[in-house]
């Protein structure tokens, strides 16, 4: 099948690649007009451009993928699917009906939960065992389209947003191949999505990944992966905002590590109360403590958390802040 490929971050890189290195001929990509990055927000093509200049494909960056001049460009290619995996913008109904195929997209839960642009994080962040992706028919509604395919992966008990995705972006190449092979062979009969089990996940801002030491441990623990790498799980402490990355359980016999130095008592500690030692910094919640591994304080590179706790001389019943 001939085919325009849609997509714009590192996730949806190794879809073009498997489609590429398919019996399908990629045409065209569209993707994200570059943006600011950096310091010093200079514009930057999207990963998927600069893997589609590499392969020698034509790119297509408009700004809105209502503008005509695309649309006409997009109907004169004579698409028969338009594979899409967290392209970041939405598709007018004009331009949905521009393949015969339609527009299927790979969105990494196993639908109808997690419908939206954050599905990994809120995965984890609610503690489920097992995810996975799904392939449907792009619509107007928000992820609702009848689904194509479907595979599962389990969440590993200390999988991050960012080690769930890498996988789940493999695998799911591989069921975005299989979904369009199927297609084109007539093998293949959407299914409309259940009216049960629908949950929503938003996108997760910078506010949102705030800690909140008064939760339990365990629920703090999946928020940090989840936030990680971005937005990235943050809190205050002394004012200054302080950046925390994956943590975990300490161990029920001390606060910090051994009794040399230890800056209060495990058993003691209160929602947000650091105790440190040579070799551990521990943090109270709502119930129970979990250890500090790295940090990154503002304006600074990330750091062993017990660096960090050196250099600032953390005071006996001293806490971090979440309000």
């Amino acid at each position: 099948m001939r085919l325009v490929f849609a997509g714009t971050p590192h996730v949806s890189v190794p879809s073009l690649d498997a489609l590429c290195g398919s019996s399908h001929d990629v045409v065209a990509v569209l993707t994200r007009p570059d943006a600011p990055a950096g310091r010093g927000r200079s514009l930057v093509a999207s990963p998927v451009k600069e893997r589609a200049l590499e392969l020698g494909l034509e790119v297509l960056t408009p700004g809105r993928v209502a503008d005509p001049i695309f649309q006409e460009r997009l109907r004169e290619l004579a698409p028969d699917a338009c594979p899409i995996v967290a392209f970041g913008a939405l598709i007018p109904l004009s331009a949905l009906a521009v393949p015969r195929h339609g527009w299927i997209n790979l969105h990494f839960s196993l639908l109808p939960a997690w419908r939206g642009a954050a599905p990994v994080q809120h995965a984890i962040m609610a503690g489920d065992e097992v995810t996975g992706a799904t392939t449907f028919l792009l619509e107007q509604g928000l992820d609702t389209g009848p689904t194509l395919g479907v595979m599962t992966e389990t969440i590993k008990p200390d999988d991050t947003a960012g080690d769930l995705l890498v996988r789940l972006a493999q695998a799911g190449a591989g069921l975005l191949v299989a979904t369009l092979d199927a297609l084109e062979a007539g093998e293949l009969q959407a299914v409309p999505q259940r009216g049960e089990g629908v949950s929503l996940a938003p996108k997760i801002s910078v506010k949102d990944a705030r800690i909140h030491w008064g939760t339990p441990a365990l629920a703090i623990d999946r928020h940090i992966r989840a936030c990680s790498p971005a937005p990235g799980a943050w809190t205050t402490f002394r004012g200054e905002r302080i950046k925390v990355f994956p943590i975990t359980r300490a161990p029920v016999a001390s606060a910090a590590d051994d009794s040399s130095g230890v800056a209060g008592s495990r058993e003691a500690l209160t929602a947000g109360e650091v105790a440190v030692s040579k070799h551990a910094v521990d943090v109270g919640t709502g119930a129970g403590v979990v250890r500090l591994g790295t940090v990154q304080p503002h304006g600074k590179k990330p750091m062993a958390a017990p660096d960090w706790a050196r250099g600032v001389r953390i005071e006996p019943g001293e806490k971090f802040v979440d309000v």
